[in-house]
């Protein structure tokens, strides 16, 4: 099994359980390990073959974009079933992080494995 990952990615969302945070955006930080086979783009380097992060990105984004959840774990799940959906991904790992959201954290956070 290989990996492909998105390090990093911003995403801005309707988040949180508090009555002053379903009235704005907040940043999240997402990190993803999407796994599969990718012996295929690597023996023919065509790109046909290979994983399209900037589409599974884009992807992300626009969900986060859409979404109105209280929770973190909520909105993970979400991302992960459409994600596995709708690319060719057998499975994935996915770390949300929500900046600031605990004044003495730098973030905190989701870890979810997925087949």
């Amino acid at each position: 099994m290989d990996t492909v990952f998105i390090k990093g990615l911003k995403a801005a969302s309707v988040i949180g359980c508090y009555d002053w945070e379903r009235d704005i955006r907040q940043t999240l930080v997402i990190d993803l390990e999407l796994k599969a086979d990718f012996t295929r783009a690597a023996q023919t380097d065509a790109l046909e073959y290979a994983l399209d992060y900037a589409a599974i990105s884009r992807r992300v984004i626009d969900l986060c974009d859409e979404s109105r959840f209280q929770l973190l774990e909520a909105l993970a799940e979400h991302l992960a079933a459409i994600v596995l959906a709708e690319f060719s991904i057998e499975s994935l790992r996915m770390t949300i992080t929500k900046p600031g959201a605990v004044a003495e954290a730098e973030g905190v956070g989701v870890v979810i494995n997925r087949p």
